[in-house]
């Protein structure tokens, strides 16, 4: 299978939205995003096999920043081997066993494109290290927290805001129209882009991952509201930590500005990268309405996802307008004013 197959294949079967995002992207700049992208999730997918030790992980995880450096036999065999059959998603598995090929695509990139990948990943990699480090329980029991705001912050940007940095690079390169932008206004606000979305997650994702042992809300915020990160589990505790999420969520939308002002910065001819910018932040921003709108962001029966039917009629909405910076800012400005507590 050619390298743009196994990339078409495996995005389908693993993020159907970020296919949709792939998709529309020019051609010339779809191999790197999408190989970055797979081996990303693959790394991701090492990082959250719960049946496997969290030291064997970070092993694993390490191994694989390896093999972006130099191939070593058997390396890549071992850590499908020991990861496979733990996996109960059938596209997740899929995944490990074409790592070898996506590596291989890897290795077959433009070496300023390689480079760029290695770069992004690296990064991300010692995100998801830290993270098996700092958190070392898989359930309520072994509840653990960042410690400050600075913490959060660094998180959100190794795990995505680096994401802006490597996706600013990679069109910069690949598209002529973009020769003229300020590449580190533009990077700054790329990062700022990546991590709204970062922190959308996180704010979604507060009970669940409560029950698997991660509090990523700050110790010392928390402290400040006489909360703990265990009195969480409580949803009772709603109410008492209301400040600190409203808090959050105006921080989100202040990166969510930012990744508006990263795309309206885009010429309006390059309407593809327009669109594969445009459309993670409409979700997004949906997504923090739906919490606004939650009585209560600790009750863990509350499901928060933006239905599949809405995200296309957004997605397709935004095709016909796409093109109009005013028009993007209207709808902007529309649901940031709905959401703004």
């Amino acid at each position: 299978m050619a390298g743009g197959d196994l990339t078409s294949a495996l995005l389908k079967s693993v993020s159907r939205s970020f296919y949709l995002s792939l998709a529309v992207l020019p051609a010339a700049v779809r191999p790197a995003i999408g190989l970055a992208y797979l081996l990303a999730r693959a790394a991701d997918t090492i990082a959250d096999t719960k049946l496997i030790d969290r030291r064997e992980r970070i092993t694993h995880l390490l191994a694989l920043h390896g093999e972006l450096d130099v191939a070593s036999p058997g390396r890549v065999e071992a850590i499908v081997d020991a990861l496979r059959s733990a996996q109960s998603l059938a596209a997740e598995r899929a995944l490990l066993e074409r790592l070898p090929e996506c590596l291989e695509g890897y290795r077959a990139l433009l070496a300023e494109d390689r480079q760029r990948v290695h770069r992004v990943l690296e990064t991300i990699i010692e995100g998801m290290t830290e993270d098996l480090a700092r958190f070392p329980g898989e359930d309520e029991g072994g509840l653990a927290a960042l410690e400050t705001r600075a913490e959060l912050d660094r998180y959100t940007y190794l795990v995505a805001g680096c994401v802006g940095e490597f996706w600013t690079e990679v069109h910069v390169a690949h598209r002529p129209r973009l020769r003229h932008w300020d590449l580190q206004k533009m990077t700054a606000l790329g990062v700022r882009f990546g991590k709204a979305l970062q922190l959308t997650n996180v704010l979604r994702d507060i009970p669940r991952d409560l029950r698997q042992g991660r509090c990523y809300l700050p110790r010392q915020d928390l402290a400040l509201l006489g909360l703990e990160p265990k009195d969480l589990l409580d949803p009772k505790a709603g109410r008492a930590l209301r400040p600190l999420l409203v808090e959050l969520l105006n921080l989100a939308l202040d990166h969510y500005e930012a990744g508006w002002q990263y795309t309206f910065a885009i010429p309006k001819r390059e309407t593809r990268m327009r669109l594969a910018c445009a459309w993670p932040l409409l979700i997004g921003l949906r997504t923090l309405d739906l919490l606004a709108q939650a009585p209560n962001w600790l009750d863990p029966k509350v499901v928060l996802k933006v239905p599949r039917i809405r995200v296309y009629g957004m997605m397709a909405q935004s095709v016909a307008t796409v093109w109009s910076t005013r028009a993007l800012s209207r709808k902007a400005r529309q649901l940031r004013e709905r959401i703004r507590l």
